[in-house]
């Protein structure tokens, strides 16, 4: 490995734990910066073969950490990547927030435009993305920064069905939606509004549509990430993590501020985009 990526900062993982204890998730070890040098870091996606993918916004370029501990770049010109997420098809699929569009790159490293408008006007940032059991994929649309060429009415979450379908605006009634994740049953699907400080959970309809909105918790998030026990896994100051319930596990801090998470293909290994770096810790 590069002598930059044996230079490791390790801190210890600090766990407020409400309730009895063993109560899962159980921290494993310490948190580790494996990868820096970023500006902003985003988007964490684990890819078929277990690499994970990530974004650096500010420098245009999606990055590979692989399975085996290297660092590549997968993407210059990245239209501004920030969420990421692999389809059963193994294409990585692309919120390009500065070009205002959804992507698909297939592994010859093809994009193809998903989604670049909605009623003929362009979004406004694409954000993050969750892609149901489906292939329908829902994506959150909110805009950071200079709002002066906007062309919606709002910020929204859409929803594109699978096989190319019309895409529809699913939710309308957020101050500024951000992160986005559904179930693995493909039943639930849980939204930040980061604007409002709040995270919502919905029913997902038959036809892709959302009904049953439900406060989740009080509290904001960029990026989310579920575990197989259903745990939410939120980003805000530091990575807090809350059961099916609403109820709060476990707090872990990061030594720089997150900005989201994914798991890895074993599904106990997390990976943390913050800042500058790519972070990692063992989970039980």
């Amino acid at each position: 490995m590069n002598t930059f990526f044996n230079l490791i900062f390790v801190i210890a993982a600090v766990e407020i734990i409400a309730g009895c204890a063993g109560m899962y998730p159980k921290v494993n070890g310490e948190v580790k910066q494996i990868a820096a040098g970023f500006k902003f870091t985003e988007g964490p996606a684990v890819a078929p073969n277990a690499d994970i993918y990530f974004t650096d916004i500010p420098n245009n370029k999606i990055h590979i950490w692989s399975a085996k501990g290297n660092l590549s770049v997968f993407r210059e010109n990245s239209g501004g990547a920030n969420g990421l997420l692999f389809d059963s098809h193994g294409n990585l699929i692309v919120c390009e927030g500065g070009n205002r569009r959804l992507t698909s790159i297939n592994p010859k490293k093809s994009v193809t435009v998903l989604a670049d408008k909605f009623n003929g006007k362009k979004f406004n940032s694409p954000n993050d993305l969750w892609i149901d059991p489906k292939g329908g994929v829902y994506f959150t649309d909110p805009r950071y920064g200079r709002r002066d060429n906007l062309e919606q009415n709002g910020e929204n979450v859409y929803y594109l069905p699978p096989k190319g379908g019309k895409t529809k605006r699913v939710i309308s009634d957020m101050v500024r939606p951000n992160g986005i994740i559904g179930t693995s049953d493909g039943k639930k699907l849980y939204v930040a509004d980061h604007g409002d400080k709040k995270i919502f959970s919905y029913y997902i309809n038959n036809d892709g549509s959302l009904s049953n909105k439900k406060l989740f918790v009080g509290k904001g998030s960029d990026g989310m990430a579920l575990d197989s026990e259903g745990n939410l896994y939120l980003t805000t100051d530091a990575v807090l993590i809350y059961n099916p319930k609403g109820k709060f596990l476990r707090r872990i801090e990061i030594p720089e501020v997150p900005a989201n998470v994914c798991f890895g293909k074993d599904g106990k290994t997390l990976f943390i985009t913050a800042r500058t770096s790519l972070y990692a810790i063992r989970l039980n």
